[in-house]
């Protein structure tokens, strides 16, 4: 039973009026009494074949959920305020946003631009890479819990959220979520993954794109036995997003495009370029000396300039080889090499050959004559008899401090 306009929750929260329905609850527009605010309060409801030990199993999954998305910091996620379980249901109170949903935006404006829906993709994958760090899927991922402002792109809706690794909840044949945007390998009775929510994202994304909904079916059955055909999904207005969202709607989980891939494809598409363009430009580059090479002349290569002027948007700049410590002998200019003249021959008479010196080793030298003006002291043995005889009468008178140095010894 949907709960009536003017309903007070948790003594705090007053239902002001809906703003949006779904298969699974009513989203409100409340007011905070205690902080004085506006906000959005998400009503889930339960399926009514679910018995009472299911019901609160859900509940209590729905609120540590809801608490553990309230951690999660994303430009992308809706803020989490509050969680609350009141009358038998689980409530989740999110901040209120004045926007449209996508699936809105689609049926107002038909189908969107690619680049426009690469942008949107790659907000919403931003929203899920963050809540997968978590541990946390959506389960619910479709058109109407995207909601598109002026600058911004927010998942919300997360009243399906269950750990990863978590059992499905199936009992009686039911699968949680939106037909026509569930995974195939949950149709199957298999458990959740973040490969699932990428899947989910894929029919968001193709719906948003051409306008329509996966393969036109209503439900999931149809929608799954279409894919299992092996009929080729058409895709007329999707562009460069058709690589994208082949990759993301592969049928087998471990085929299926990943996170980190698929965020870069819709980077590229959102900025105009290819989904499959080499990250960086140009995929091989080639240095200014191997394209003389290949050319076979020293002219520059094509994308240069002869006037100086820059090359040409997109071209691949000349890299400059490395030639520290080397010689470069191929820019030097040649110069002129002179030989040496070969010397005149000699006309006159041979001059007798020379004597070999003999080696002065071991030879005794005679003196070299004192230079002019100086007289050659004489040997002690050459001393005549008067020096001799001045000395000793010398010796005899002087005190010995008064001898010469030489006569001292």
């Amino acid at each position: 039973m949907r709960a009536p306009s003017g309903y007070e929750l948790a003594s705090r929260y007053r239902l002001l009026e809906p703003v949006g329905r779904g298969g699974m609850g009513t989203v409100w527009r409340a007011h905070d009494e205690l902080l004085d605010r506006d906000v959005a309060v998400k009503e889930v409801r339960l399926p009514l074949v679910l018995d009472e030990d299911l019901r609160a199993e859900l509940c209590a999954r729905t609120e540590r959920e809801g608490r553990a998305t309230a951690m999660v910091t994303h430009p992308s996620v809706i803020t989490v305020f509050d969680v609350i379980t009141e009358d038998d249901r689980p409530w989740i109170v999110m901040e209120l946003l004045h926007a449209r949903s996508l699936e809105e935006l689609v049926k107002q404006e038909g189908p969107l631009p690619p680049r426009r829906v690469a942008e949107i993709g790659r907000q919403v994958l931003g929203a899920l890479r963050a809540v997968h760090a978590k541990g946390i899927l959506h389960r619910d991922v479709k058109p109407s819990n995207v909601l598109v402002t002026e600058d911004r792109v927010v998942l919300t809706d997360f009243g399906l959220a269950a750990l990863e690794g978590d059992a499905s909840i199936t009992q009686a044949g039911i699968v949680l979520g939106s037909a026509g945007y569930i995974a195939p390998e949950r149709v199957l009775g298999d458990r959740a993954s973040p490969a699932a929510d990428l899947w989910s994202l894929g029919a968001t994304l193709y719906t948003a794109v051409e306008g329509r909904g996966l393969h036109g079916r209503r439900t999931a059955a149809a929608a799954l036995a279409a894919l299992t055909s092996g009929e080729p999904i058409p895709m007329e207005l999707a562009g460069p997003l058709a690589p994208i969202l082949r990759g993301l709607l592969q049928i087998d989980p471990e085929a299926r495009l990943d996170a980190a891939r698929a965020s870069l494809m819709l980077a590229r598409v959102a900025a105009g370029g290819s989904a499959e363009e080499p990250l960086g430009g140009p995929a091989h580059r080639t240095s200014t000396r191997r394209q003389t090479a290949v050319t076979g002349s020293g002219a520059p290569p094509a994308s240069s300039s002869s006037n100086g002027s820059r090359p040409a948007l997109g071209a691949t700049p000349p890299r400059k080889t490395s030639h520290r410590g080397q010689h470069r002998a191929d820019h030097r200019p040649e110069r002129p090499v002179s030989l040496p003249t070969p010397p005149t021959p000699y006309a006159g008479p041979v001059p007798p050959p020379r004597t070999p010196r003999r080696s002065s080793e071991g030879s005794h030298r005679k003196p070299s004559d004192p230079a002019p003006g100086r007289r050659r002291a004489p040997a002690s043995s050459e001393t005549s008899p008067m020096l001799r005889q001045l000395s000793a009468i010398m010796k005899i008178l002087l005190p010995r401090r008064l001898w010469p140095k030489n006569m001292r010894k």
